[in-house]
Parts: structure tokens; sequence; C-alpha cells
């Protein structure tokens, strides 16, 4: 699957997704994933910055609120609308484009760093994405990305529950198999069945890669790993949001920090 498809999968989602997530339906994103990768994420201030992959902008108006400059780019034209109506409402100095991050439209070294939240699994040519964040950081500049992780989120993944509806153990196969677009249809499980109606269940096309194959991309882009961690949604977190509560029995995301090195 080429980068035109991808950008069209996600332009029929955006609506939807837009709606639902702003409605509070994106659990793991708000209750577990985003908070701990801002907790990760290391001082901004002042820093220019680029968002890959913003969709909405959801997480892009987080970033500004910690007074970056930010730049935010997506490849479906609907987020992009969303997100500059929404920074038209509530400006945060926010520059939204439409860009794919195979061909990032910058200079070399335009940033001091560069964020993906939960978009580069479903990028296409991952390695010309890494090559493509490498140059247009500045030297020392940082690149920090949060995906499912790779051994424990592989193309199939079932939550195992006891009688209760406790998650007990999470069953997992196909870990090898490294996919290029599969379309995988779901929506945010909180939705209540009121507000589904005839909502069209997303269609998330994914490239799903092993660990091995992640570190090696990593490793060739020349950049440096720094940090690397796998959220667990705490006894609070998951008591109040018992959807997470997975992540207490293996994680569900991995987030990196990568270094552009000094020469």
């Amino acid at each position: 699957m080429q980068s035109a498809e991808v950008g069209a999968c996600w332009d029929a989602n955006a609506e939807n997704w837009t709606k639902f997530s702003r409605a509070g339906y994106d659990v793991y994103r708000d209750a577990l994933n985003t908070p701990a990768f801002l907790e990760m994420l290391p001082p901004i201030r002042a820093l220019r910055g680029l968002d890959l992959g913003c969709g909405e902008g959801s997480n892009t108006r987080l970033l500004a609120e910690r007074e970056a400059l930010m730049v935010a780019v997506d490849i479906a034209p609907t987020f992009i609308r969303h997100a500059e109506e929404q920074e038209a409402i509530d400006p945060r100095g926010i520059q939204y484009m439409l860009a794919d991050g195979r061909d990032l439209p910058f200079d070399d070294s335009a940033f001091d760093f560069v964020t993906a939240f939960m978009s580069l699994m479903d990028m296409p040519d991952q390695r010309r994405v890494l090559q493509q964040v490498f140059r247009v950081l500045r030297v020392d500049g940082f690149f920090q990305f949060s995906i499912l992780h790779p051994c424990f989120v592989p193309p199939y993944r079932k939550t195992l529950r006891d009688r209760d509806g406790n998650c007990r153990a999470v069953e997992v196969a196909d870990y090898f198999d490294e996919t290029d677009g599969r379309i995988e249809t779901w929506l945010f499980s909180t939705i209540p069945p009121q507000e589904r109606g005839d909502a069209a269940p997303f269609r998330v096309p994914r490239f799903h890669r092993t660990l091995g194959s992640w570190m090696k991309m990593i490793i060739e882009s020349g950049f440096s790993i720094e940090e690397f961690r796998e959220p667990m949604a705490s006894d609070e977190v998951a008591r109040q949001y018992p959807t997470v509560a997975d992540t207490r029995v293996v994680p569900m995301f991995l987030h990196i920090r990568l270094r552009k090195p000094c020469l």
C-alpha cells in the first residue's frame, strides 16, 4: 500500500475519529498513552518542533501548551481542516500542513525536536520516514514517538478475561508477519451504543514490524536510542478507566526517544 491509499483511508476515518476522540472515547490515549508520552518528554519551551501525523491536532496543542513553537503535518486533508478550525477558535500558534512523512517539505536541520504520537506504525516505508526525520532535525535534536508495542500488539491479539470480566492474559500471534497496509477495522470500545448508530468502523492500514526490524531501521538511520519505555496503567488509573487495565498484564504501547548525535 502506498501513501495515496493510506491518506485516503485516514481521510475517510477523520470525521468520526475527530468526533469520537474529542468526545473523550479514546480512553487509551487520554488516560494512559498521552500522559506517559508527555511525562517522558524533555523540556521543549521555546524549541521549534514538528508533530508528525498530527491527526486533528489534540496532542499538538498539548505540546504548544508547553510553549514549544509547533508545526504539525498529516496526510489526511480532513484532519488538517479540523485542526486548523480548532486553532482558529483557540489559537496556540500552531502551523498545520498537509504532508507525507516520506517526503517532508522542510529544510535540513529545521527543527529542534520531532514527535509522532501513534502514527509511525501506520506509515508505509518507515525506514524512509526515519531518514526524513533525521534530515530535518538539527544536530543533538531528538525524535520521540509512540507506537503499538510490536511484541504484544502484533496482527493478532485477543484479551482473555476471567468470569468477572477482568483481563487475566493476552493471547498474541503472527508476530513475524510484517504487514504492508493490512486493513484493521474497529471503533473505540467506549463509544456508547446510542452514539455508534450507523457510524462506519475505522479502516486503519497497519504496517507491523517486529521489534528487531524497528531497531535495525533506527540504527541504520543514524539515530542513537536515548529512552525506551512501556507504559503501564497505575492501579488508580485502571480502577478509574477499566478499559486500560489490560496494560497491567502486558504493555500495549512502546515509547522511544532517539537523538541525532553530534558529529
